[in-house]
């Protein structure tokens, strides 16, 4: 990131960038830093964009070959083509010896560094990974946004407030944003406010089921799972989430059998240091039998959903019901 901050700032930019990572906010962001800087604030003339897996790559090649016009470059910027895992031979063997005008701006959520098309961006620009940030850079980010509009959180509510958003940072800018306006007039956001105003997010409503489901809550178990069915969520993918769920929480039981802790853990499983406390609290719960249980369940679930043995909405009702008993 300081490198590219440098390259924008000196005016020295290289010819390919592929922004990357699971952090959409970031690559948004970065994206419109790096076409900025290459032409600069209203050129559409020389700027081309393509986006999906249907972009032929000989017709980026002959946008690139075109000179761009009263410019010094051209622009494109292809976003979410997987060209970086299958397809992008005819670009990488481009970008080998591209027009000194073209400029590259790649944006994927998933690539393969194997890829000819990855290798030569490498060779010719710059790979920037754009990662969820960690639990102290966030809570910063947090900060920083509500001080602009003056407004002051605790520690303790700044907390609440990333247990119920969850670690997405467009989500979350748009939950500050929320809590700002239906703050206004006022100097300091409450956790009363997080709670009237915040969503809680699906991947947090199902950390709560399971929750209920360790602590034999069936009753509130299944309020949770008919709530996420009131608010139009598939069961299916509930049911990807709550196995999602029972595998980290294995995951996690297992390291923390091995001594790891919390912050040990959670760069092991991708989770952040105040998610992973959570999870270990939560796994503690469990046994590792009863874990791995509820994972085989999970499959053996789906499995009779697809095979047309059990309807969607009971076979998960089910699954909760047994493992809540």
């Amino acid at each position: 990131m300081k490198k590219l901050g440098e390259e924008i700032r000196t005016g020295q930019l290289k010819q390919a960038y592929l922004l990357c990572g699971e952090e959409a906010y970031l690559r948004r962001q970065y994206r419109d830093k790096v076409k900025k800087a290459l032409m600069g604030d209203g050129d559409l003339m020389n700027l081309n964009c393509f986006e999906g897996k249907g972009i032929v790559s000989e017709e980026v090649v002959d946008l690139a070959q075109t000179m761009p016009f009263l410019a010094e470059r051209r622009v494109l910027v292809i976003e979410n083509s997987g060209f970086f895992k299958r397809g992008g031979e005819t670009l990488a063997a481009y970008l080998a010896n591209p027009a000194p005008t073209a400029f590259f701006v790649f944006v994927e959520t998933e690539v393969d560094k194997r890829s000819k098309l990855y290798k030569a961006v490498t060779a010719k620009g710059r790979v920037i990974e754009c990662k969820t940030p960690d639990e102290a850079v966030l809570k910063r980010w947090i900060v920083e946004l509500l001080t602009k509009e003056g407004l002051r959180i605790t520690q303790r509510d700044l907390d609440y407030f990333l247990e119920k958003t969850g670690t997405d940072m467009e989500n979350i800018r748009g939950e500050v944003e929320k809590l700002i306006c239906y703050c206004m007039g006022r100097d300091v956001v409450t956790a009363q406010d997080i709670s009237e105003i915040c969503v809680r997010q699906i991947g947090s409503r199902i950390f709560d089921m399971v929750d209920a489901v360790a602590d034999k809550k069936q009753r509130l178990a299944m309020e949770l799972y008919y709530d996420l069915l009131t608010l139009k969520e598939p069961p299916m993918r509930i049911l990807f989430l709550i196995a999602r769920q029972f595998n980290l929480l294995l995951q996690v039981k297992e390291l923390k059998n091995k001594g790891f802790d919390a912050r040990g853990i959670g760069p092991k499983v991708g989770l952040a240091d105040f998610i992973a406390r959570k999870y270990v609290a939560q796994a503690q719960k469990f046994k590792e039998s009863e874990l791995k249980q509820a994972v085989r369940d999970c499959v053996e679930t789906e499995e009779a959903v697809k095979t047309g043995k059990m309807n969607d909405v009971l076979s998960v009702e089910l699954l909760i019901v047994k493992h809540s008993m």
